[in-house]
C-alpha cells in the first residue's frame, strides 16, 4: 500500500539531512520533491500545490529543538497535514432509523456488491446488528446470484424479487420486510454502469428519494486514481452521499484517490477494502494511514486486530501448558489459525514501524503458513502432543505426507523446540532473573 509514494517521500526528507535548521532556501527543494511525489501518486495538482505550501509555512514557523533534526520536524508536520488532508478523524456511520438504511452506489466493477457483504459482516460481528442485504441490480447478469453467494458467506439474509424490474419498488418492499422481521439494518446494493450516465444517476436518485437512507456510501476503486475522484464528484453532485468506501487498497494503488477525494468532494472516507476476504474491511483512520504512508507503521490497528482474535480462556489455558512445558503442535497450529484470521501477513508486517521498507521486495502470500500447517497436519495426534517421539523414519513419513522435505521437517522441529525453551524461560522468573544478572555482568553492559 502506497509503497512508491512512501519511498519517494522518504527520499525527499533526506534532502534536509545534516541541515542545522529549516530555512526558506533548504525547504524549497524538499517541498518541490514532495509535490512531485504527490503528483506521481496521481494526487490532484491543486491539492498537491496547496498541501506543500501549507507544510512549508508550518515548518518555517516552528523552532527546531536541539533533540529534533529539521528532517524529523518536517516529517512530523507532513504527517499531521497528510492526516488533515484525508479528513483528520475517523467518521462513523449514521445508523439512525428503524431500520437504519444504507444505500450503496458506484460504478460497475468497483466492488460494490462484495463490499455490501463486507459491510454487512462488519455491522453483524463488530456492532452486533441484524442485517438484510437487498438486491436492486436488475440489469447485470447473475448480480442477484452474486449477492446471494456473498450473503451466505457472511451469514446474512438477502432480499430478492427476481421478477420485479423496478429497483425503487424492490428497495421499499425490502424495508417493509425488515420492519416486519425486526431487522435493524438494511443495505441496498444498486446497479452500476461502466461509466457515469444520466440513466444510472436518475435511478440512484429515485431510489434515494424513495427510501430516504440514513447513510449513502459511494464505493470506488482506489486503483483508478484521479478517475476515482472525478467519478466521486459526479455522484456527489447528484446524490449528495455521506461517505466513501475505497476498495482494492491492498493492490498497486498510488494513493491519489485516498489523498484527493476528501478535499475534492468534502466527504469523508469511512472504510477501506484491503483484500478479497469478507473480513477485509477496515474503518478509515486518517492519522493511521498517514503514519503508514510515511513508513511509521500502524501499531494501533495491529493491536486492534489481535484483540479481535484474543480469547481470554484460551490464553489462560496456554499459559498453564507453557508453565508445565506442555505447549505442543496442536497449540502451535491453533495460534497460526488465529494469526491468519488477522489478515494478510504482508499487510500485518507493514503495520510494524520500520517493517514496511524492509518488506518492500519480499513476497509473502496468504499461504505463508501453508508448509508449516501441512507438516503439522501430517503428524499423528501422539506426535503433535509429544514431538520428542518423532524419529528418523517418522520424519521421512511426515515429509512425504506433507509434500515437503526431511530438511523442512527437521527445521520446523528445531524452531519449535527453541520456541518452547524461550517460552519456558520467559515463564520461569528465577531463570529470567539469572539471565538478566548475567547480561548485566557482561563486558560493556550499562551499569544499573
Amino acid at each position: 500500500m502506497f509503497e512508491s509514494l512512501s519511498e519517494k517521500l522518504e527520499r525527499s526528507f533526506k534532502m534536509l539531512k545534516g541541515q542545522g535548521q529549516i530555512t526558506e532556501i533548504n525547504v524549497a527543494e524538499t517541498m518541490k520533491e514532495i509535490r512531485r511525489s504527490l503528483l506521481d501518486a496521481d494526487v490532484n495538482f491543486k491539492i498537491a500545490k496547496e498541501f506543500t505550501e501549507t507544510v512549508k509555512q508550518k515548518a518555517l514557523g516552528q523552532n527546531v529543538l536541539t533533540a529534533v533534526s529539521p528532517g524529523q520536524l518536517l516529517v512530523k508536520v507532513t504527517r499531521d497535514e497528510l492526516a488533515e488532508l484525508m479528513g483528520g478523524e475517523a467518521v462513523d456511520l449514521n445508523l439512525s432509523g428503524k431500520p437504519a438504511v444504507i444505500l450503496m452506489a458506484g460504478l460497475q466493477g468497483s466492488g460494490k456488491t462484495t463490499h455490501s457483504g463486507k459491510l454487512a459482516r462488519f455491522l453483524k460481528t463488530k456492532r452486533g446488528r441484524s442485517v438484510l442485504l437487498v438486491a436492486c441490480d436488475v440489469y447485470r447478469p447473475a448480480a442477484i446470484d452474486q449477492l446471494q453467494v456473498v450473503g451466505e458467506q457472511v451469514g446474512v439474509e438477502v432480499y430478492t424479487e427476481r421478477e420485479n424490474k423496478s429497483p425503487v419498488s424492490i428497495a421499499t418492499n425490502a424495508i417493509k420486510y425488515a420492519q416486519s422481521k425486526g431487522i435493524n439494518t438494511v443495505i441496498v446494493d444498486t446497479a452500476g454502469r461502466l461509466a457515469v450516465d444520466a440513466e444510472m444517476m436518475d435511478e440512484i436518485e429515485a431510489i434515494k428519494k424513495a427510501i430516504n437512507p440514513s447513510e449513502t456510501l459511494f464505493v470506488v476503486d482506489a486503483m483508478t486514481g484521479q478517475d476515482a475522484v472525478n467519478t466521486a464528484k459526479a455522484f456527489n453532485e447528484r446524490i449528495d452521499f455521506n461517505g466513501v468506501i475505497l476498495t482494492k487498497m491492498d493492490g498497486d494503488t498510488r494513493g491519489g484517490a485516498a489523498l484527493s477525494i476528501r478535499s475534492v468532494v468534502e466527504k469523508p472516507i469511512k472504510f477501506v477494502g484491503l483484500g478479497e476476504k469478507m473480513d477485509a474491511l477496515d474503518v478509515f483512520h486518517p492519522s493511521r494511514m498517514s503514519d503508514r504512508i510515511l513508513g511509521m507503521g500502524d501499531i494501533v490497528s495491529l493491536v486492534e486486530r489481535a484483540q479481535e482474535q484474543y480469547d481470554e480462556e484460551e490464553a489462560k489455558r496456554l499459559q498453564k501448558k507453557i508453565a508445565k512445558n506442555k505447549f505442543d503442535f496442536n497449540d502451535f497450529l491453533s495460534q497460526i489459525q488465529q494469526i491468519k484470521k488477522m489478515g494478510n501477513v504482508k499487510d500485518l508486517m507493514g503495520m510494524i514501524p520500520g517493517m514496511s521498507k524492509a518488506m518492500k521486495d519480499v513476497e509473502i502470500d496468504d499461504d505463508a503458513f501453508k508448509g508449516i500447517e501441512a507438516i503439522i497436519k501430517s503428524m499423528t495426534n501422539d506426535e503433535r502432543e509429544n514431538p520428542h517421539v518423532i524419529n528418523g523414519s517418522r520424519r521421512a513419513r511426515i515429509a512425504a505426507g506433507s509434500g515437503t522435505s526431511v530438511t523442512d521437517v527437521n527445521k520446523l522441529l528445531k524452531q519449535f523446540e527453541d520456541m518452547r525453551k524461550m517460552m519456558r524461560m520467559m515463564n520461569d522468573k528465577t531463570k529470567m532473573a539469572q539471565m538478566m544478572k548475567a547480561m548485566k555482568n557482561m563486558p560493556g553492559a550499562p551499569k544499573m
